[in-house]
């Protein structure tokens, strides 16, 4: 999974791996399979902590299945993990970041060492299909990475600034990027390795101590980062890992005075009422929001409708839909709306649908009943407004009726002014509208609260009309490798305008350490 003519695992080249990855997974899959339903601790101050309340962490592949337990942190641990941090985050801070690097460096080769363990684990506790889960396992490394190429690039971000004009003194001012102190990162479910150890690594280069929260559906992925930072000899309370239900334990740590800045990553509901109670402090400090999307891809007369039929159904379908950056939304000129529509659903038929460790499954299971219960009220909806031009309806028979399998769905003649339009579904539906002309696809993509992703197929001239005009941060032309989906470090920053996220600067990019640092100069005259 390096470069120098070996296979580099990423989210463009997933669709056609060596096999010794296929091998080294399955192989992992039997050993996680002989060792489930164990008990692991939360991970604080060094220590591992367990609380009186626990959760079995259920496999929605089989909800028989228990994998592992794992606790509810109470309010009082949450306070603990923060006290801890506050503890180390003194010396962390002041440590040079040459050794910060080398600290977060380490941790990312463990997770590489381990990565077939990681993959196990996500395909296991999120339903993630074989090589979606090594490469959001390998994208977790090397978005950790790319924190400390970052650092090393800005030479820790100390520079020096003009000489004041002072007649009979000498002057010298020096610019410093420096942590803020305790970092909060919590976490989604869809990507339980990546987005959770992107935005703790760039804290930790950046000099912050950290608390973090994964889902509750995946708190083991989680503990298996946590144990990557306690090998990579990291001093304790510099990283500290709780469990726990959100409306609980993660507002503990949200309302907490003790936290200088949180990162968060899932819905524009929860993200916006972590924004406004962040801002009760007593002065501002940073948040940095990704709140998913609702993205759409635009389809020219003049496109390639094989390459885009691959890149539609990749990104509406990857990961059950379960992707902010899902292509939800298709407008199609109408000169090759038939046939775009005939290649589409013929593909889509084809996908299979089943345990996702297995080799030959595109789909897994959503993530729970309650993503399970939304597809199919949605549904409801939608056969009540349109119609279905494949799919509509959760698969019950065999093995399929032990999790929570459903059918990748696409709907077609659903009036534009129906709200699923603007709604994140979150799950393998997608709609497709025909338009007249580009400029109405472009008017109906940007009608919308979101601006994460988006995508287009056209040619050359028409592709710069729509990077000049799509509202979105994460933009696309021609790609089968995904028509929305597929960002990462180092080649595509992640992140979004309006109500996808807060910051305006993209992780994976060359803006998003600074988010996690402020300035101060230093002027002194001799």
């Amino acid at each position: 999974m390096t470069e120098n003519g070996k296979f580099r695992l990423t989210y463009a080249t997933m669709f056609d791996p060596p096999e010794e990855l296929h091998k080294g997974y399955e192989g992992a899959v039997a050993k996680v399979k002989a060792n489930l339903g164990k008990e692991y601790g939360m991970y604080v101050d060094g220590k591992d902590v367990f609380s009186s309340e626990k959760k079995e962490d259920i496999s929605p592949i089989d909800t028989k299945m228990t994998l592992a337990v794992f606790q509810r942190a109470t309010a009082d641990q949450s306070h603990q993990a923060l006290e801890a941090a506050r503890r180390a985050a003194r010396e962390w801070s002041r440590r040079p970041w040459e050794e910060r690097v080398a600290l977060v460096r380490k941790a990312a080769e463990l997770m590489d060492e381990r990565i077939y363990q990681f993959g196990a684990v996500i395909s296991l506790e999120a339903g993630k299909t074989r090589m979606e889960a090594l490469a959001d396992a390998a994208e977790a490394a090397d978005l950790m990475r790319y924190a400390c190429d970052q650092m090393e690039a800005n030479k820790g971000f100390t520079v020096k600034m003009g000489v004041d004009p002072l007649k009979g003194y000498r002057a010298t001012n020096i610019s410093k990027l420096k942590p803020y102190g305790v970092w909060v990162v919590i976490s989604p479910f869809n990507f339980p390795a990546a987005l959770t150890a992107g935005p703790i690594g760039a804290a930790l280069v950046a000099g912050n101590t950290v608390v973090y929260k994964p889902a509750e559906d995946t708190p083991w992925t989680s503990r298996l980062l946590a144990e990557c930072y306690r090998d990579a000899g990291f001093p304790n309370g510099v990283v500290n890992y709780l469990t726990g239900r959100g409306s609980a334990m993660g507002q503990a740590l949200i309302e907490s005075p003790q936290v200088d800045g949180v990162t968060f990553t899932g819905s524009v509901d929860v993200g916006m009422g972590i924004y406004r109670d962040f801002a009760q402090g007593r002065y501002p400090r940073p948040s940095i929001l990704e709140m998913g999307g609702k993205n759409p891809a635009i389809i020219s007369r003049h496109a390639d409708l094989d390459r885009a039929v691959q890149g539609l159904y990749r990104s509406a379908f990857g990961n059950q839909g379960q992707k902010c950056s899902a292509a939800s939304r298709i407008y199609v000129e109408a000169p090759v709306y038939d046939d775009l529509v005939n290649k589409l659903v013929e593909t889509t038929r084809k996908l299979k649908v089943g345990d996702p460790t297995q080799k030959d499954v595109f789909m897994g299971p959503v993530i729970n009943q309650g993503a399970y219960e939304n597809f199919k009220n949605f549904n409801e909806e939608l056969s009540q407004a349109g119609d279905f031009l494949t799919g509509g309806k959760v698969l019950t028979e065999g093995d399929h009726g032990k999790g929570y399998f459903c059918e990748p769905t696409i709907a077609g003649n659903v009036p534009t002014e129906h709200r699923l339009w603007k709604y994140e579904m979150f799950l393998p539906i997608t709609m497709l509208h025909k338009i007249d002309n580009l400029d109405e696809g472009m008017t109906l993509a940007n009608d919308v609260d979101f601006g994460l992703t988006a995508g287009f197929y056209g040619n050359q001239e028409e592709a710069q009309w729509f990077f000049d005009r799509i509202e979105a941060g994460v933009t696309y032309a021609n790609r089968p490798q995904g028509a929305t989906t597929g960002a990462w470090p180092g080649f595509q920053p992640f992140g979004g305008w309006k109500g996808s996220g807060s910051s305006g600067k993209n992780a994976g990019g060359h803006y998003y350490l600074q988010l996690y640092m402020h300035e101060q100069i230093n002027t002194v005259i001799e």
